[in-house]
């Protein structure tokens, strides 16, 4: 016989793993006891050795689907430290707050199989339950307040379970075993209903099926007449309308300030998701798996689906003429519930988009959400809860590219998932990496006592450009950090001066006394790719790779903005080898917003104003806005230069007519790519690619970088408008021989530096045209391609660099 402790550490809890653990128990005849702690799991047990050896097998092999078990640790007890009355068959004990917080906490889970089923079956007690969950689905990390996982750690605390939950939750047998969120109508939370002009009155509250049923029938009424509802989530609210209803989509675009942005739909089945795009197999696991994010799938186009009877007809200004479209399923009861109800009355999607005003955080309490969005005039109607949500999360957004996911925004159901960092010796306790100012997220890092580190990636947070994402971004890193016990020894930020998470970072360091490292933006984001690579084994730790960052603005190192970057990179530090010939931005932030300006400037910079291609662009501005354009760029007056790629696809959009201002961020670069998937008019990517490429400036002493000179590519744009070519073919164009030009410089700077490997990351590379084109053009030239996978190419991914370059700056100066 033999006594053994067993500690099981990832992702064990919220997960269904201590009744699994009491079954395998069972099944092999082990005597003993399992618990939760705030390190994992723990388990004492007492059994021969065949049968223990098989039983500590199963806990990692046959785990439950939600689990993600990292170690598996045994260690053999003495013989007199084993309690004999454990040898009185398996039992499931109370949990422990006694250790560190070191275990990690399962992401919201999306309504399982079994509980769909319950949900819709008539004789089931939890029939059209808006709450129902289980162990293997339901709210998680939104509803925990600490460790370990338990009720009365969440946010169901203020609700006591009826005896019949209670029995199911005491049943090591039951599905429903230690479900911390286990609910009923008698017990449980119920949804609310609230209209317009009833503030002074007290919500309707669904505590029976028919009063639920009432509430629901009630919103999907209003949908169905052109109304635009505030609907709670899990990890925040959603504003929705029926999306196939025209004046219902500009509507909730004119209330809620959003003109042009594409808005994500929500269809109830794989089969309404076919009848708007094409799915493959990737994207059919992602769409109907447990995460369920919102999935940028190709749009079937009109001829495709205009005359079939089976046709699911989108609202034009759900997403204009973009090819892709965002579509996810249902992933909480109450969605499930909606578009049930939804389909009785002839809608097959609703507009699902963020409940908030544009830019500002979503909102995530049902008094602030009447406030701010009913109150406010953006909603006709708020359907919420009384189970308080703890933790902000937006859905996250993913996309198939080239065979693989690619996250493009991080959030519900992946963070805070921990990301795995480099070995280092010497690297400090715990990082933590303030991220940037677009797209933000934190990160925190946790050194292991077996020389691995972990890094806890904060969920999408917005723009921290204001007070109120700047709280936001505030309650994101002290949530992480206090369910973690995460003590920051050091800190990261990016380089730019005025970021608010910057000005933070460089006070508290101040302030403590804690080590600072600011890292410069584009080579946090070829860390970011390199991370993940080195993780997984495809780089060395000390690995060498050219890193080709394009994307809109980052402070560079030399007082200009970058954004059109080949950098020769490690963890340790990069080496500019390549940019684009820089021009100047008049007015700054103004030329980002107004294309017509930026390229306005690009052709005064480059000499041809004067090209009658440029007639159209030049009459699109009235004359003072021309003459006082001018004058800025001539004298210098707030027109930072730049070398960004991004700015450059803006421009090219802007000199062909496509789109001249952006009403949100990158849209004439995406309308460019738009344009461009139309004429190229299916998925062979055989275009012809004919224009100029870049011309490159030699520089002048050895450790100087080259300069790519744009003006053969404009000037090449401006002829084929005075030739009468279509708008769209050279836009096709445009992004071809960006691609070829690319590859072929990064072909030359690999064969001179002895590189064999290209990081792709940036703002830019989320055009899925350009990425397909440019990897193509690189792997045909015998180049290794990287991009990453666990977080988006975007600047979602600046965090995750800052953290990996700051280790990597540390670890080496604690070994000199």
């Amino acid at each position: 016989m033999r006594h053994v402790h067993i500690h099981v550490t990832g992702i064990v809890q919220g997960v269904g793993m201590r009744p699994f653990v009491y079954r395998e128990a069972m099944a092999h005849d082990i005597c003993g006891w399992v618990l939760n702690a705030g390190d994992g799991v723990h388990i004492e047990a007492h059994a021969p050795a065949d049968a223990l050896d098989a039983f500590v097998a199963a806990l990692s092999e046959h785990a439950p689907a939600a689990a993600r078990v990292e170690h598996v640790e045994t260690m053999d007890l003495a013989a007199n430290g084993w309690d004999a009355a454990s040898e009185q068959g398996f039992r499931i004990v109370a949990s422990q707050d006694q250790t560190a917080h070191t275990t990690l906490v399962s992401p919201d889970i999306a309504t399982c199989d079994d509980c769909l089923r319950e949900l819709f079956d008539p004789a089931d007690r939890r029939y059209h339950y808006p709450f129902i969950n289980c162990t293997n689905c339901g709210p998680r990390f939104t509803i925990i307040r600490s460790l370990p996982y338990d009720r009365a750690a969440t946010s169901m605390d203020c609700f006591p379970m009826c005896p019949k939950c209670a029995a199911e939750y005491a049943d090591p047998l039951d599905r429903r075993f230690h479900a911390q969120p286990d609910a009923c109508f008698d017990c449980g939370p119920h949804i609310t209903w609230r209209e317009a002009g009833e503030a002074a009155a007290s919500p309707a509250v669904g505590t029976t099926r028919e009063t639920s049923d009432a509430i629901i029938d009630r919103c999907v009424e209003l949908l169905a007449n052109d109304g635009i509802v505030a609907i709670k989530g899990l990890g925040g609210f959603h504003l929705a309308c029926n999306a196939s209803n025209e004046q219902a989509v500009a509507e909730l675009r004119r209330r809620k300030r959003r003109s042009n942005k594409p808005l994500a739909v929500m269809v109830r089945d794989l089969a309404d998701a076919e009848r708007l795009c094409h799915v493959n197999d990737v994207e059919r696991g992602l769409l109907a798996g447990s995460i369920r994010p919102i999935v940028l799938l190709r749009r079937r186009a009109i001829c495709e689906s205009g005359g079939s009877p089976n046709a699911l007809a989108l609202a034009l200004s759900v997403a204009h003429d973009l090819p892709e479209l965002g579509v996810m399923l249902p992933y909480t009861p109450l969605q499930h519930l909606l578009l049930a109800a939804a389909e009785t009355r002839g809608m097959h999607a609703l507009v699902m988009t963020s409940g908030n005003l544009s830019e500002e955080p979503i909102e995530t309490d049902d008094d602030l959400a009447w406030e701010h969005l009913v109150a406010a005039g953006i909603a006709d109607a708020l359907l919420g809860n009384d189970r308080a949500i703890l933790s902000r999360y937006d859905d996250s957004v993913v996309r198939e590219a080239n065979g693989a996911v690619m996250p493009v925004r991080r959030a519900r159901g992946y963070a805070p998932q921990p990301l795995p960092l480099p070995a280092l010796d010497g690297a400090p306790s715990c990082m933590l990496a303030c991220g940037p100012q677009q797209k933000a997220t934190i990160a925190l890092t946790r050194e292991g006592t077996n020389g691995e580190a972990t890094c806890f990636v904060s969920q999408h947070i917005g723009d921290v450009e204001n007070g109120g994402t700047f709280d936001a971004w505030n309650a994101a890193r002290t949530r992480l950090k206090d369910l973690f016990d995460l003590a920051p020894a050091a800190l990261a930020c990016d380089v730019h001066p005025s970021y608010l998470s910057s000005q933070w970072a460089r006070e508290q360091a101040r302030k403590c006394n804690l080590p600072l490292v600011e890292v410069q933006h584009h080579h946090a984001h070829i860390a970011s790719v390199m991370a993940e690579a080195i993780a997984a084994g495809q780089l060395a730790t000390d690995a060498r790779v050219l890193g080709i960052a394009f994307d809109g603005t980052g402070a560079g190192t030399d007082g200009t903005i970058w954004g059109g970057e080949f950098l020769v990179a490690s963890l340790g530090g990069f080496e500019r080898a390549a940019h684009l010939r820089t021009w100047a931005l008049p007015g700054g932030a103004a030329s980002v917003r107004d294309a017509r300006r930026n390229a306005f400037a690009l052709l005064s910079e480059l000499g041809l104003l004067e090209h009658p291609g440029a007639v159209g662009l030049l009459d699109s501005l009235d004359e003072q806005t021309r003459s006082i354009t001018a004058t800025m760029i001539e004298r210098g007056i707030n027109s930072p230069r730049t070398s960004s790629m991004g700015r450059l696809f803006d421009a090219a959009a802007a000199i062909l007519g496509i789109c001249g201002q952006a009403t949100y961020e990158g849209e004439p670069a995406i309308e460019l790519e738009g344009a461009a998937w139309r004429a190229l008019g299916s998925e062979s990517i055989c275009p012809t690619g004919n224009m100029t490429s870049f011309s490159v400036t030699e520089s002048s002493r050895p450790d100087d970088c080259h300069v790519l000179n744009s003006r053969s590519l404009i000037e090449e744009l401006l002829e084929g408008i005075r030739a009468g070519v279509p708008a769209g073919q050279l836009a096709l164009d445009f992004h071809v021989t960006i691609a070829r030009a690319s590859a072929r410089i990064a072909n030359e700077i690999c064969a001179r530096e002895g590189l064999d490997t290209v990081a792709l990351s940036g703002g830019v590379f989320m055009n899925r045209l350009l990425l397909q084109l440019l990897t193509r053009e690189l792997k045909s030239m015998g180049l290794t391609v990287l991009v990453p996978h666990s977080v988006p190419v975007n600047d979602g991914c600046i965090a995750y660099g800052q953290a990996a370059i700051a280790r990597a700056h540390l670890a080496q100066i604690a070994s000199q």
